[in-house]
Parts: C-alpha cells; structure tokens; sequence
C-alpha cells in the first residue's frame, strides 16, 4: 500500500486511507506527516534522557507543539512546510542531543533528513503499521491522537501567552514511552493519563481566552452580509483573529467568522469593533462552496482547510500558524507573535462584497461562566420538570451523509429537553428553531471545540448543586460526533472526568481494535448510535 492513515473519522471503509486521504492529502504527504511524527518522538527521547529542564527550552516547546498540531487532519498540505519542520525538529534535537555524548539513543533520535526519495522510503518503514500488533498499535495511536489534539488547545494558550510546564514534561515523557516496549494495561492507564493532561490543556486555553478577552456571554450573531467589502477568518485561534481586527479598523473592510471561529462573537473584547460584520455559511466541509460566494480572501488560522477541487478561489486563501496549502500565502509572526495582515486586507479592498447566503441570526455563548449566572433557573428548571434531559451534542460536522443523524436527533427529541453543544457539530441543528423551555433556549452554544471543557465543567458544577455522589447521576447523555484528532483528546478527557455511557458517532474510530473497543464498552460504557428513534427511547428511558 502507498499510505496508511486512520486518525480521523471518513478514514476509507472506516479502517484506513491507502492510496490518498479522504481529507485530499497524498501518499507524499502522509509519509512526510509520518516522518514529522518520528522526528517528533527522537526530540522527546533526548529531551527525556537528558533530563532536560523543560522550563530552559521554550523554543523546542514551541516546535513539539507545533510539529503535532501540523498533523491534525485537513491541518497542512504544504509538502515543503512539512519537511522544513522535520529538519528544524531534527536541528534542535541535534543541538541537544551533543550535551549528551555517553547516552545511547535510538534511531528515532539520531535519523537524518537526506533526500526526498530515501525519506519516503524511510517512512515505509516507520509508519503507523510499524507497529505489528494490532491492540498495542491502537492503544499507542489512541495516545498520539490525543497528543495531537493536546498540542492543538495548548497552542492557542501559548499564542495569548498562557503555558503549563506539566503539560510539555507530559508530552514528551509520553512520545518517548510509546517508542518502548509497553504491555497493553501500561497503555490503557496512559490513555487515561492522556486525558487527564487534556483537562488541564483545555483549562489553560479557556484561561488564556477568558483573561484576555472576558467570559463569553450571550449574544445573537447576524449570519448576512453587508455591503463592504470583507476577510473571511477561519480556523481556532483567537490571537489571530484579534490582530486582523485590529488592522481592519478603518479600513473599509469588514471582517467575518467561518466554521469554529464563530464563537469568537460571544467574547465581550471583541465587541467593540464595528466592522466584525457576523458568521458567514456553515461548517468546515461547505467551504469548497462558500468560499467562491464570499468573494473576499480567506485566513486560515489553523485545521480544517478542504484543498481547492478547482481553481476559483485558492489564490484568495492565506494561512498562518500550524496550517499550509500548497500555493497559499503563509505568514509568519515576528519574534513576538505579530503578523502582518496588510497584503490581504489590501486585496480585500479590491473585491467585491460578500455574496448573501442566508439572514438571520445564531444566539450562542454558553460557556460555563454565563451557565453558572443562569444556574438558579436551570436548577429550577429541571427541579419543576419543565427541562427532563440534557444532551450534550458537542464535537465535529463533517460531509458525509450519515451525520444528517445528527440534525434529525435533534429535531425528534422531546421539547422539555436542552441540548448542549461545543464545536462545529452544531452547524447540524443551531439554525433549527427548536424553541426555549422557560426562556432557556434549547440549544445552549459553549463555543468551539476545546470549549467542550465548559460542558464538562458545567456537568460537575451541576453534580454538586444537586448534591449527587456520580456525575454520570445527572440527567445528562452524551451523543457526541467526532471527526479528527481534538475530538479524540476531547473523548479522553471526558473519561478521565469519570463520564461513562458516551454515544460516538457515526462511526467508531477506525483506530480501535475490536479487543480495546471491548475495553472502552466494558469500561466506560462508549457505544456507537443507531437509528434516531431508537437511541432517543434508549437516552429517555
């Protein structure tokens, strides 16, 4: 086989892409992104073994996350961006590795970038199926998934200047031991392991976010358009989005929210700039539509780009941070993190305005700080039965046709239900009107993905308002999608939180062997879904 890939959900057949990714990247690609992972895991093997201080070496944190967050699904294509982070992962590694002369290190740990035809075959070499027993190999991909996603939220809290040093001591302990001899039950405890770090990752980037922006509040979102000319800003990161806000101003150029960087709205710092016009089209995977109909370019702050099918477009697409697309603009912030927008919002001004796609409005900002304000009325809400459940229907949308489960679930369920919701799957319902229970709207918008940790929170914080000894007493389901490599730390985190009995959908990872998917059911209570009909008798019994 060419490649081998199966970190994300539309992974072929549901067990793995071989010829090219469904997310459009190919065998060359995949092998780099392989080999970036390897080169990854020699860096943490020396930075274990010696000891290092992780606390002394801030730019090789930087480069840890980074090289994982680049790999995240629908993250980079850019083959030269991807090989250029293997040699500067392979150049700070060396630089370490010399203060160690007398340490025996592994291949990982001394490979050295060549040419590109001997890297690809490298790569054969030390892919996922390097590993030749199936559960060890799932339980350790399990575990690099969440890294992946861990690297993701810590990222961002870096960018708005927020760090935990746990976290980079974790992460390289963890990629060195998965490279050793480990016994199925030692990776299982550090699957758990894995997902209690991505508590403390998703905390840090909600302290990063909330101190630096304030607590999200409720707010309505226009979804039309205006009549100036815009920038459409896609992706996670906040930093980012402030930056081009701030440059915007005066300009005559409005600038809108794309995909999961629509909650952005909800926080009170950004409300001050007239010119953020609102929330254009729908999840990421509309994209190879929508974008044509904007008009304006387009900033990917990070995943979730879908690689142009035809010209129309990609020359308007700009990238920064961890993604990349092949003939895309990238920009690259100074020593400081500033970045310098002034080439796209100089094209901007040349373009014409959006083109409309839909009116209206999407009410959001539900994080646990505005749930916590409203908690009285929940709390006698539910006490009165006027609210019987909530589910939470957090995580990823994604393209294929089996996730319109998701939109039908939300419109059968009983209407003394609330539906508590974080990522992009939302894009399958926040436009329903689904109505309100007392003037508690039906379905409350926590915000992106890593906001998932507002829902958890929020769930604990109910847990001890009604003075339950188990979370999982409270009147919640869990009914989440997923898609790629956050939604894996998310699921982590939840069960090291002690939540059991999740529903994942539409299909269970691809990753996992039937063995450890007997675990995570025996364990944990995770199920797949079933028909709409019967999975809501089964949630409301």
């Amino acid at each position: 086989m060419s490649m081998f890939c199966y970190q994300c959900q539309e992974t072929a057949r549901g067990t793995g892409c071989t010829i090219r990714g469904v997310c459009g990247k190919t065998e060359d690609i995949a092998r780099i992104q392989d080999l970036l992972i390897y080169a990854t895991k020699g860096l943490a093997e020396v930075v274990v073994k010696g000891n290092v201080k992780v606390e002394d070496i801030p730019e090789v944190n930087y480069q840890l996350l980074n090289s994982l967050f680049m790999t995240i699904t629908n993250a980079n294509f850019d083959g030269e961006a991807l090989i250029n982070q293997i040699k500067k992962v392979i150049s700070l590694r060396d630089d370490l590795r010399t203060k160690f002369p007398t340490i025996d290190f592994s291949d990982a740990a001394k490979f050295t970038y060549t040419d590109d035809d001997a890297m690809q075959e490298k790569a054969k070499e030390i892919g996922v199926l390097a590993t030749e027993d199936e559960d060890i190999r799932s339980l350790k991909e399990m575990i690099v998934y969440g890294l992946k996603g861990m690297a993701a939220y810590t990222e961002h809290a870096l960018n708005g200047d927020k760090e935990n040093i746990e976290i980079y001591q974790f992460m390289y302990e963890t990629l060195y031991k998965i490279t050793t001899d480990m016994t199925a039950d030692e990776l299982v405890a550090l699957v758990l392991k894995t997902g209690e770090n991505g508590v403390k990752a998703m905390a840090l980037l909600d302290e990063a976010n909330t101190s630096k922006y304030g607590h999200p509040e409720i707010t309505s979102v226009d979804i039309g358009v205006r009549n100036n000319p815009g920038i459409l800003i896609s992706g996670h990161d906040l930093t980012d989005l402030e930056q081009l806000l701030e440059q915007t101003q005066g300009t005559g150029v409005d600038v809108y929210t794309h995909s999961e960087m629509l909650p952005a709205h909800y926080y009170p710092a950004f409300k001050k700039y007239d010119h953020f016009a609102g929330n254009y089209g729908g999840s990421w995977w509309h994209q190879v539509d929508e974008f044509f109909s904007f008009n304006g370019p387009v900033l990917f702050t990070t995943n979730c780009i879908v690689p142009p099918r035809k010209e129309g477009y990609r020359e308007r697409i700009f990238t920064t941070g961890s993604a990349g697309l092949p003939g895309a603009k990238h920009i690259i912030g100074d020593e400081k993190g500033k970045k310098d927008f002034t080439e796209i919002i100089e094209l901007a001004k040349t373009t014409e305005p959006p083109k409309e796609l839909e009116t209206g409005s999407i009410v959001g900002g539900f994080a646990h700080n505005q749930v916590f304000a409203l908690a009285d009325k929940v709390v006698d809400a539910v006490k009165s039965g006027a609210i019987k459940k909530f589910f939470v229907m957090a995580g990823c949308d994604g393209r294929m046709n089996d996730r319109q489960y998701y939109t039908e679930f939300a419109e059968k369920l009983p209407k003394d239900t609330v539906i508590l919701t974080a990522g992009c799957a939302k894009y399958r319902y926040n436009k329903l009107p689904l109505g309100d229970i007392g003037g508690i709207p039906r379905v409350l918008d926590a915000g992106q993905c890593n906001d998932s940790y507002s829902l958890a929170i929020i769930a604990l914080k109910l847990k001890e308002i009604f003075e339950l000894e188990d979370v999982n007493e409270l009147p919640i389901a869990y009914n989440i999608a997923w898609y790629e490599q956050k939604a894996v730390i998310v699921l982590l985190a939840l069960l090291s939180l002690g939540v059991k009995n999740i529903h994942l959908g539409p299909t269970l990872p691809g990753f996992l062997s039937p063995n450890v998917a007997k675990v995570l059911v025996e364990k944990f209570g995770i199920a797949g879904i079933g028909t709409v009909e019967d999975d809501i008798k089964l949630f409301m019994a």
